[in-house]
């Protein structure tokens, strides 16, 4: 009996791999608190609400009010969450990750 005819051998005479393409144990995306634009995102709100907190004059008008640095806040949210989501639709899970 050859090599080449042998069970654990190919028709090249190359040994089989018992073994099949590594499958991969991440994503592509790395978890959101490690990306630079959560670090991004957590400067701009906390630079908003500083800002209307300081912001104003000795005249009672405040030019700055809360509800509308809150406003800045939501649509920073909102820009993070489509920012991730992008980052997420280019990632595939493995085919036999097990949510646990």
């Amino acid at each position: 009996m050859t090599a080449a005819s042998s069970p654990g051998y190919s028709e090249s005479g190359m040994p089989r791999s018992t073994r099949t393409a590594a499958r991969p144990t991440h994503t592509e995306t790395k978890p959101s608190f490690k990306t630079t634009e959560f670090f991004v995102y957590v400067a701009a709100v906390v630079a908003v609400l500083i800002a209307s907190a300081v912001v104003g004059n000795d005249t009672g008008v405040d030019p700055f009010p809360a509800d509308q640095a809150w406003l800045y806040v939501t649509l920073l949210s909102i820009g993070y969450l489509i920012s991730r989501g992008l980052a997420k639709s280019g990632s595939r899970e493995p085919a036999d990750h097990t949510h646990a």
